[in-house]
């Protein structure tokens, strides 16, 4: 795999970011869920969220939205090229946003993910995630972080 390096979304990676987020959610369309509409807004994301993209020779390959609200954040956008999987790009674009968290003196890390992704619940297990609700399709998690201090870049 190319070098991968993970660095602040800017205004000009929108479209190659859109891109990355409809391949991602392109391969669950089979199982006909009830999803929101994943790449709308990414380019207003990126103006006035925390947003980090993937890329590997010069190509933008994954990306993330955090969005920072009443003392947590809430990751509320993880995708990665289907090429790129199984490769640690996702794992290392959610490291990003715990440091971020870390760096901002957040303490909990939240997402929703959907009832019909279970393979998206059992990777956030793994990475330590826990449920904390489920309501209809809707499954939402939590992870506590410990406190540190440093720059977010």
């Amino acid at each position: 795999m190319a070098r991968l390096t993970i660095r602040p979304a800017l205004i000009g990676d929108a479209r190659g970011l859109v891109s990355c987020i409809e391949a991602a959610y392109a391969v669950y369309a089979p199982r006909k869920l009830d999803l929101p509409p994943v790449s709308e807004g990414v380019a207003e994301d990126i103006a006035s969220n925390h947003v980090w993209v993937a890329e590997a020779a010069g190509a933008v390959v994954g990306g993330l939205i955090l969005v920072v609200d009443d003392g947590f954040a809430h990751l509320t956008n993880v995708a990665v090229k289907p090429e790129f999987t199984g490769r640690g790009v996702g794992r290392a674009l959610i490291g990003k946003a715990e440091e971020a968290c870390r760096t901002l003196g957040l303490d909990e890390l939240r997402l929703t993910t959907h009832v019909g992704l279970p393979e998206n619940v059992g990777l956030y297990a793994h990475l330590g995630w826990s449920v904390t609700d489920r309501s209809g399709s809707k499954v939402r998690m939590a992870k506590r972080l410990t406190r540190s201090t440093g720059s977010m870049t």
